[in-house]
């Protein structure tokens, strides 16, 4: 038999002869009806961590991560309300069970029955995932919650005290709630989980409100490694800024009264506490992982010994809530039960085709209050001198702190984010005087921890935010890619559109800097961005187009609740001329805040047809300054500027090549991975012109004279342009 049978056997042959594993007393605020109510969500979560197997077995269901011996996380979903948002660890079925009780209307054993089939009547997912979630319990699905989630936790944390300040128009987090987010053991030793508690704790240690309750659950292993004993406790039991809490999770009773007790400091002091629950791991991970092939049978039957039902069932009787013989009863009809949903739930419809799986990649639109923009008064009383210089020609970064300030002052919800992005306005002067136009809050400077920036984004963009975090240099972004990819993209997948991750993250990037940095500041990859569904990639080559562009991705944030990733060529930042020193031939005026580009729309400068350059960021400066003496010769160029990078404009870039005799792209990031791959691949499936491309090596950026050595330049470009000419005839 395997461990899951060896279990419910035990079960019941215990609770018959009255043979229940030692423990405390019951004691504490649970009364008799609110025990046996905790005890009955223990048996469902139990039944159906049972049935999945069976589900599993039979080719019906198809995947199991189970939640037996973490069933005493109910008491703490009855501690909490189910107005806190949590954010919940994998084991966690008996509490989502338990908050369903609180909720009118709720069929937690139908919605967990459906997941575990993988229906698309699945209210969470749609079929996409068996996990734990519910908008109506205010618990968003985790799909993999190692520890990517407490960053996230931190940062709607931080959103509720933020939104007593500035009240977004989408907020839905109550001004008296608390953040709840649960973890494994092993998962406390992630560095991300450990980035997230350091960041609760910096920010409680400057008394900055933050009411969130981590909860870890300790069933003492991670997989098959064992987390040393005592290690919790002695790591977190005296955090500076973390209150400790700790129970054990194997009694209700005790449980429930310890939660209630975390949950009261942390509502009443809008600090963070960090709750430690003891408890067991029974029948192994997942799946068909046997514990005893690397733990001693001994170590798991007394695991098993200690079952958490047991202990339940006996405190019930030591209150006078329920006798044995009724206990016992409730769990084989609670069994019979599932099994007779299971039936039906097996028969719902599933997922079939691509569009069917990708249709929540892209959230659904949401309604928004119109906005008229600043009165005139107000915007000449915030933009000040800078004013006047608006119909001056200006570089790219006055331009792009212009239109931030203009966004701010139309939309109240957008708060920025990043390392000293506040009073220093940034490493290159692009958010200045902007913390004294809007204030700390609105312009927050954070820790130097890229995961905590975007973890803090999340959770804001939860509470109806418009986040706009900066990761101060593209080659930081490697630091916290997983927030990107494995939390904000998948939300709304996962979620059947039901919660999303709206927001714009700006990163200084690309290549070309003269005096600074090297590799680690010059970074000319955008692979990573460019392979995440749903995400929106955007790229300007010029000040003005950058003002216009970025309004595009804050629209797209508030309205359509999308992932931007706004590029900014650093090295364009600073550029004044073009072709020779003093010509101010790549500056610009300050678009008119109305003005915008719209998503997938490029740009085409000329409407010469022997050449067409397709490109984007610095290659559009070098393709410009290539194109004067390519057009000298008489070779007719049109600089076409792809803006979007992803998904690519593919329409619009055929539209714009039309005509054209020849294609040359001109990428800046590198030969393999790079965009221009991307571009190849479109234009012969859509074109059949000449073409050809020129990109960077495969290689890091060095510092020095070399610094754009291995990128494209103006000679080679014009270089590739004549030899395209050439074979191209």
């Amino acid at each position: 038999m395997d461990r899951a049978t060896i279990v419910h056997d035990n079960f019941l042959r215990r609770v018959a002869a009255r043979d229940f594993p030692a423990g405390a007393t019951p004691s504490g605020p649970l009364t008799a009806s609110e025990a046996v109510g905790l005890y009955r969500a223990q048996c469902l979560s139990r039944a159906l961590d049972r049935q999945s197997r069976a589900m599993q077995k039979a080719g019906q269901g198809f995947y199991t991560i189970g939640s037996s011996g973490h069933e005493g996380m109910a008491a703490v979903a009855a501690a909490l309300r189910p107005t806190d948002p949590a954010f919940l660890h994998y084991r966690d079925a008996a509490f989502q069970i338990a908050r369903s009780d609180q909720v009118s209307g709720q069929s937690p054993t139908w919605d967990i029955l459906l997941s575990f089939a993988s229906s698309s009547d699945d209210p969470i997912s749609g079929g996409r995932h068996k996990v734990l979630g519910s908008k109506a319990l205010c618990i968003p699905p985790q799909t993999s919650t190692i520890a990517s989630h407490l960053p996230k936790a931190v940062g709607a944390a931080y959103a509720i005290g933020a939104a007593r300040r500035h009240k977004p128009e989408h907020a839905e987090m109550p001004d008296d709630a608390i953040v709840y987010c649960s973890f494994g053991d092993a998962s406390a030793n992630h560095s991300t989980a450990q980035g997230a508690f350091n960041t609760a704790q910096w920010t409680s240690y400057q008394s900055v409100p933050l009411p969130l309750l981590f909860c870890c659950e300790d069933n003492g292993i991670g997989i098959s490694t064992k987390t040393p004993q005592g290690w919790i406790a002695a790591t977190f039991s005296h955090r500076p800024g973390l209150k400790y809490f700790t129970c054990d999770g194997l009694d209700i009773f005790e449980t429930y009264r310890v939660s209630q007790e975390a949950a009261a400091y942390v509502r009443s002091r809008k600090k963070p506490a960090f709750l430690h629950i003891r408890t067991v791991r029974l029948y192994g991970h997942a799946g068909a992982d046997m514990p005893t092939t690397y733990m001693p049978k001994s170590e798991v039957e007394a695991e098993e010994a200690n079952d958490p039902l047991l202990h339940s069932v006996r405190l019930m009787e030591k209150s006078g809530a329920m006798q044995p013989d009724d206990a016992l009863k409730v769990y084989t009809d609670t069994c019979d039960r599932v099994a007779r949903v299971a039936d039906k739930a097996i028969t719902r419809p599933r997922l079939k085709t691509a569009g069917d799986v990708m249709a929540s990649l892209i959230p659904p639109a949401r309604p928004c209050a119109p906005t008229n923009g600043p009165s005139a008064e107000h915007r000449a009383e915030v933009f000040g001198g800078d004013l006047k210089a608006h119909a001056e020609p200006q570089i790219m970064s006055r331009l792009i702190n212009w239109a931030l300030s203009d966004l701010m002052l139309e939309h109240g919800e957008i708060v920025m984010m990043g390392e000293d992005v506040g009073r220093k306005g940034g490493v290159y002067g692009v958010t200045q005087k902007l913390q004294a136009r809007f204030g700390p809050d609105r312009m927050i400077d954070t820790l130097l921890d890229e995961q905590s920036i975007l973890g803090l984004a999340i959770g804001m963009a939860q509470n109806g935010f418009t986040p706009m975090p900066e990761i101060q240099f593209l080659a930081y972004l490697h630091n916290a890619e997983d927030q990107l990819r494995g939390e904000a993209a998948t939300l709304p997948f996962f979620s059947n559109g039901q919660y999303t991750n709206p927001m714009v993250v700006r990163i200084a990037g690309l290549g070309y800097q003269k005096g600074f940095g090297g590799h680690f500041h010059n970074d000319n990859s955008v692979a990573v961005l460019r392979d995440i569904p749903g995400l929106i990639l955007a790229c300007p080559s010029n000040g003005a187009d950058a003002a216009r562009m970025l309004r595009e991705c804050v629209r797209l944030a508030r309205e359509e609740q999308r992932l931007v990733v706004f590029l900014e060529p650093i090295a364009l930042y600073p550029m004044r001329d073009l072709h020779e020193a003093g010509d101010s031939g790549w500056m610009h005026t300050y678009p008119d805040p109305s003005e915008r580009i719209g998503f997938g729309e490029v740009g085409v400068d000329g409407d010469g047809d022997d050449l067409a350059i397709v490109t984007f960021g610095n290659g559009v400066y070098l393709s410009h300054q290539a194109r004067k003496p390519l057009e000298a010769d008489g070779i007719k160029t049109r600089i076409i500027d792809t803006r979007w990078l992803s998904p690519l404009p593919k329409d619009a870039l055929t539209r714009a090549v039309s005509g054209a005799k020849r294609i040359l792209i001109v990428d800046e990031t590198r030969h393999h991975g790079g965009v221009a791959e991307a571009l190849m691949a479109h234009f012969h499936e859509t074109t059949d012109v000449p073409m050809a491309r020129i990109t960077a090596e495969d290689s890091f950026i060095a510092t020095g004279p070399a610094y754009a050595a291995t990128m494209p330049s103006k000679d080679s470009i014009e270089a590739a342009a004549r030899s395209l000419m050439e074979t191209g005839k």
